[in-house]
């Protein structure tokens, strides 16, 4: 068995209008924190964790801004990819940051 831990890095542009508000950075939490991957976001020189809130909406990230992922753990591709599928995704909000319908209530898969 290998003891070498998983590492996963992809850089993702945050791409709703309203960047990385309070909803959005619930749900990047509540995805990260169901994986045993340490998550961390790069910005601007600086790391931060990935499964805090309080540490995502301290980034300030409005639309356009590129964030590093990386994920360390036996699941971290799993975990970045999931994670850039929701940015990608937009966190399923419309252009002035309601949830969209059909993504009320429902996670990306992971």
């Amino acid at each position: 068995m290998n003891n070498e831990t998983m590492v996963a890095r992809r850089e993702v542009e945050i791409l709703n209008n309203l960047g990385l508000h309070l909803r959005p950075a619930e749900k990047f939490v509540k995805l990260a924190l169901k994986f045993q991957a340490e998550i961390r976001v790069h910005y601007n020189g600086h790391q931060f964790n990935g499964k805090s809130i309080l540490d995502l909406t301290t980034l300030g990230a409005e639309r356009g801004t590129r964030l590093g992922l990386e994920a360390r753990g036996p699941d971290a591709e799993s975990a970045v990819e999931a994670l850039a599928n929701l940015v990608l995704a937009r966190f399923f909000e419309k252009d002035n940051g309601e949830a969209l319908p059909e993504a009320s209530g429902t996670e990306p898969v992971a």
